[in-house]
């Protein structure tokens, strides 16, 4: 009795009626979920948020670059998005000259902005369903094709929930697009790697960039004579801030998640992939952020790579916990022993789990391999250098510019070492084997491959270009092609076979979960595509007798600055304004009247589910206003890609107040309000 009541729990609370604050919907059928939006707080209808015949919210939000979200905020193609999403755009103009990382950037005219090449943002013009026209026949390249209208679209077919439905999404794509503001750091990624996926957070973690186009307001390659773009919506500014229980709503490119994976995913994520990820990844930072904090220059060099490599490796291991703490390898398997005796009497559905679990059993070790080529081979960025050596026009600018043949040469010891231990020997490249046997270490293999590479310089490079060496004789394009060929015959062409098996298996799985529970509501997993959520301020409790509030200010900004750390040393421009309360307009009463505490706002949580790619989401309130940018989750909250917990996971989002108290007292670009509309 006590098992049977076990697993009924466990079924129930893994699988029941999605809660009202999990999910990603597709703004184009909002108006299933429009009712309860509007019980919570929402004042606006579906075809305020989605709309082809009228200008609504979506086109207010971008797709900016190829993995975050923005939104515009003028009539002037003034676009807000998060520092962390500018922060390669901010790095690339940056040098010890003009630290703009360090001292931030903002340009006090049209005519300092700084064009970005090769950045671009996407705008929905929009979604429809096409599932018909597929389980017809037609060809989803052939739709996409049609939709883009000779170049003047980029579109493309989606399947949602594994192949059981289709949509075409077609995009107006900019690529004139200029950074026009960023904090400095120690506002715009306060706190760095230790406080990244935390809360309490005090992170300014927003820039601010402008879309151009052609005098007819069309895409238009970088010139001088483009003109900022006129949108056809852009979000009025709420200044009125925000109160536990708030309506919110998150419009922005959730990129993945996997909601309804069985427990053979799972048990790899936690017990497999996440700790040799995990490991690579704390090897590659402790080398670099040693040689950042040994040379200014290193430091600039390497921003954007250290906050890459660091962003994924600290989420990983939150969400490890997470999936611990929740046990959800163990509910996953007690839903999947429901369905499966459900399915037993359904010829369609009762083979689908055996076969998936079996083919994730074959998956495995090729998996791991996977991981393990992406994760420590293919990182040492010298292969990249040498495989783009072998190309007759080559631009190796941007390349050198941020390469130190020393803290790749340092990188590649620890992370070859790691392969050599733990690939399976039919994974390892026999030229490999060989070099580290002639040699007698991998560190001694590494030292001569680095001392003979006619590719770890900008000098060594153009001097052997010069003399017409053949860069495939070079030592390190051979290990390239030695890697390249086991990766192409041992590895992806079984692990290609094993998950396009899967994913066909999924298809019949995902309908067999609908159809096994026709009352509970699914969300199709995020892809990328425009999604809505939506939810309410609020804070949580967290660990035994610890309650956060929804809301962080400048007093926690002060109380962790450190002028001896970095990621914590503030402007003293803003010591000074704490120091003498001149906050202005941004100033807000957390005391009372008797006693008043003056202090700005920085982040506030709320409860919409989010994941990689709603960085630099809108946060709008009932009224469609933005209140804030979002930026992150919250440690407890980073499993919630896997499964999704309402008592503690909670999106992070700067305060659009402090983003106007900082462009405003930090930055001296108020002149910027003059294009903004605000609300109170």
């Amino acid at each position: 009795m006590k098992k049977f009541l076990f697993v009924f729990v466990a079924l129930f609370a893994f699988s029941g009626a999605v809660r009202a604050d999990e999910g990603m919907w597709l703004p184009s059928l909002i108006g299933d979920k429009i009712k309860d939006m509007q019980s919570k707080g929402f004042r606006l209808t579906a075809e305020d948020i989605y709309s082809i015949n009228q200008a609504s919210l979506k086109d207010a939000v971008v797709l900016f670059g190829s993995g975050c979200t923005g939104e515009l905020v003028s009539a002037e193609g003034l676009l807000l998005t998060n520092h962390h999403c500018g922060y390669s755009q901010i790095q690339s103009h940056s040098s010890l000259e003009h630290d703009y990382l360090t001292n931030g950037f903002w340009a006090l005219s049209r005519e300092e902005e700084l064009p970005n090449p090769g950045l671009s943002v996407s705008f929905l013009v929009r979604m429809e369903d096409v599932t018909e026209r597929i389980n017809a026949g037609e060809k989803a390249a052939d739709i996409a094709a049609a939709a883009r209208e000779d170049g003047r679209y980029s579109a493309s077919v989606e399947s949602l929930y594994y192949g059981n439905q289709y949509f075409l999404f077609v995009y107006e794509v900019f690529r004139d697009v200029r950074l026009v503001a960023a904090p400095p750091s120690s506002i715009g990624k306060f706190g760095g790697d230790t406080d990244n996926w935390m809360w309490p957070r005090h992170t300014g973690d927003f820039s601010i960039f402008r879309v151009y186009a052609d005098k007819d307001n069309k895409p238009a390659a970088y010139s001088k004579d483009n003109v900022p773009y006129r949108p056809k919506k852009f979000f009025t500014i709420s200044t009125k801030g925000v109160e536990q229980g708030d309506f919110t709503m998150i419009y922005g490119f959730p990129g993945t998640t996997r909601r309804y994976v069985t427990s053979d995913f799972v048990d790899y994520t936690l017990n497999h992939s996440n700790p040799v990820k995990i490991d690579l990844r704390t090897k590659r930072l402790n080398t670099i952020i040693a040689a950042q904090e040994a040379d200014p220059e290193v430091r600039i060099m390497y921003a954007s790579k250290h906050a890459n490599i660091a962003n994924a490796w600290k989420k990983w291991q939150g969400e490890s916990l997470g999936l611990e703490r929740l046990g959800t390898v163990q509910k996953k398997q007690a839903y999947e022993a429901e369905f499966q005796k459900w399915a037993n009497n359904r010829p369609e559905y009762k083979d689908v789990l055996p076969r998936l679990h079996a083919a994730y059993d074959e998956l495995l070790p090729y998996a791991m391999a996977r991981d393990l080529y992406s994760e420590a081979f293919s990182v040492v960025e010298l292969m990249s250098a040498a495989s783009n050596a072998t190309r007759e026009n080559w631009n190796c600018e941007t390349f050198y510019k941020n390469y130190s043949a020393q803290i790749d040469r340092d990188i590649a010891v620890q992370v070859w070492a790691t392969y050599a231990e733990q690939a399976e020997a039919r994974f390892i490249p026999a030229y490999f084997t060989e070099q580290i046997e002639k040699y007698g270490s991998v560190e001694a293999m590494v030292d001569a491959l680095f001392a003979e590479s006619n590719v770890t310089s900008r000098e060594k490079y153009e001097a052997a270009k010069a003399a017409g060496v053949d860069f495939k004789e070079d030592p390190a394009y051979k290990l390239v092609v030695a890697f390249s060929d086991i990766s192409r015959n041992e590895i992806s062409g079984k692990y290609n076979e094993l998950n396009s098996e899967i994913t066909e298996l999924y298809h019949t799985y995902m309908q067999g979960q609908m159809d096994f529970e026709p009352e509970r509501i699914f969300f199709p997993d995020a892809n990328l595509t425009l999604r809505v959520a939506y939810g309410s301020v609020q804070g949580y409790e967290g660990d035994d007798a610890i309650s956060y509030k929804h809301f962080t200010t400048i007093d926690g900004i002060m109380e962790k600055d450190s002028p001896e750390v970095y990621d914590y040393d503030v402007p003293d421009r803003l010591r000074e304004i704490y120091r003498t309360k001149d906050y202005g307009r941004w100033g807000i009463n957390t005391g009372t009247e008797e006693k008043p505490h003056l202090t700005v706002p920085v982040a506030f949580i709320a409860t919409n589910h989010t994941t990689g790619g709603n960085s630099g989401s809108p946060v709008i309130n009932g009224d469609g206003h933005l209140l804030g940018i979002n930026f992150d989750r919250t440690w407890l909250s980073t499993m919630s890609d896997l499964e999704f917990d309402s008592e503690v996971c909670r999106n992070i989002a700067v305060d659009i107040r402090f983003v106007l108290f900082t462009i405003d007292k930090i930055g001296g670009a108020s002149y910027l309000f003059d294009e903004m509309v605000f609300s109170e």
